[in-house]
């Protein structure tokens, strides 16, 4: 290519990211005047309204406080306890909802067995098992795993089932009379077809999942972000409370938009 080509180019191509920064700034410019507006309400709130931190801390008095835990060395501790607790739980209740999920959906043997099981089990206050749990397994990472895949694993198996069954059966048909056979039919079609709600599964289970670490660490844990959050209660250390809170809406912040990624790129024609 020559120079002048370049350089015709290069402004273009400039002018084009430019356009498109810009245009991906107002698309969340409404997300980011309201957390900005509801920060500001929170601090005139506390400030002003209510006045006292034993009840209600200010998001500046928050953010000293995760500056003093992250300069002790404890929130450091805290988050890696929680954060392994719900990786653990999230992985093994996602692979096992997915395939519970897809042996529903193929079998109609499985279907009838597993869906009682299914329909009671998510039911029932899962979170009240957690002491249960805990006796069982100890105050060790073992009962919070348990607690997270049990929360998690069900939205996943839901999800995934009813993707699986509202695959459009016309376009079944279509490529089945194009001589594919049932492997190329499921991986062509099925799955594909199913990727949005098993993503709406998964992006479900990360804040049932944030919640079973939270709870069962109430109820007994050497350290996390729920023992955190219970001790700063127990003593009125608002600004460590919220702290706590902040990392864990944060954590789910970043989970879904990672997610909402991911989907944007394995499924480029739902956009």
């Amino acid at each position: 290519m020559s120079e002048a080509a370049l350089q015709s180019s290069e402004p273009g191509r400039g002018k084009s990211f430019a356009a498109s920064f810009l245009a991906a700034v107002r698309a969340r410019m409404w997300g980011i005047g309201s957390v900005v507006g509801g920060l500001a309400l929170w601090e005139f709130v506390s400030r002003f309204i209510v006045g006292s931190k034993l009840f209600l801390a200010a998001p500046s008095q928050v953010a000293v406080a995760l500056v003093n835990l992250a300069g002790t060395g404890e929130l450091g501790k805290h988050i890696y306890i929680s954060g392994l607790e719900f990786l653990i739980g999230y992985v093994v209740a996602c692979v096992l909802g997915i395939l519970l999920g897809l042996s529903m959906a193929q079998s109609p043997a499985a279907k009838q067995a597993l869906q009682p099981w299914v329909s009671g089990l998510y039911a029932t206050p899962t979170v009240a098992l957690a002491p249960l749990f805990i006796l069982w397994f100890g105050i060790g990472i073992l009962s919070k795993v348990v607690v997270v895949a049990v929360l998690v694993i069900f939205p996943v198996v839901i999800n995934t089932e009813a993707g699986l069954r509202t695959t459009s059966v016309q376009l079944v048909e279509t490529v089945r009379s194009f001589g594919a056979n049932a492997r190329q039919i499921f991986f062509k079609v099925s799955l594909p077809s199913a990727l949005p709600f098993i993503f709406a599964g998964l992006k479900l289970g990360i804040g049932r999942g944030l919640i079973g670490v939270v709870v069962a660490e109430l109820f007994g844990s050497r350290a996390g972000l729920g023992q955190l959050i219970s001790q700063s209660a127990e003593t009125f250390n608002m600004p460590a409370l919220f702290a706590g809170v902040a990392i864990l809406a944060a954590a789910g912040i970043a989970m879904t938009s990672g997610f909402g990624w991911l989907e944007r790129r394995l499924l480029p024609w739902r956009e």
